[in-house]
């Protein structure tokens, strides 16, 4: 597993819930065909009103028109992300769209927990206020030791709170394999 993740932020607002994740509309495609799950990549955040989406004078979309997968892997969000319903379809959108890490201020507890044990992307939290000191499009570089984000673009340095329990499972790849590898199942 990578220890070092770089790549650009998206930065979205405060309450972003599943439907804006991957709207209901959406959730027609399988989880398993390889052809059709591209869509929840497609998709992902295409429910996100723009007020809500940090983009500067009306910028980009998650995903452009076209392709399956972001040129954002790092989402930075603001209070509550993933709050609605307990839909695992939306941290698994995220992730087929190249998803890596979401830092954010807090979490709908079903989210986090959703996202950690299918392994879908890593939920950092923080212990302040991100979404409006990093923009969209700003290089960042995440250390999974050291709980640290460092916005390359600025050079602004914060620290993340720790992933405590939840690293062994990021580390095995989901709770499946992470109960597999100490002879849990």
């Amino acid at each position: 597993m990578e220890k070092i993740i770089k790549g650009k932020a998206f930065v979205l607002g405060d309450n972003i819930d599943t439907d804006q994740i991957i709207p209901a509309e959406h959730l027609v495609y399988s989880l398993t065909d390889p052809e059709e799950m591209k869509n929840y990549g497609k998709y992902a955040l295409s429910g996100v009103p723009q007020k809500d989406a940090g983009l500067p004078n009306g910028g980009t979309v998650f995903v452009d028109d076209g392709n399956y997968e972001s040129r954002f892997n790092i989402i930075i969000g603001g209070a509550n992300f993933g709050c609605g319903s307990s839909r695992e379809h939306a941290p698994f959108a995220l992730q087929v769209a190249g998803a890596k890490v979401i830092v954010a201020e807090s979490y709908a507890r079903i989210f986090y927990r959703n996202s950690v044990d299918g392994g879908f992307v890593i939920p950092y939290d923080t212990p302040q206020k991100l979404n409006n000191k990093i923009k969209t499009g700003d290089e960042l570089e995440i250390d999974l030791t050291n709980n640290r984000l460092k916005n390359i673009t600025s050079g602004d340095e914060y620290l993340l709170n720790p992933l405590g329990d939840i690293l062994p499972i990021i580390e095995a790849g989901n709770i499946f394999e992470y109960a597999r590898h100490n002879n849990m199942i």
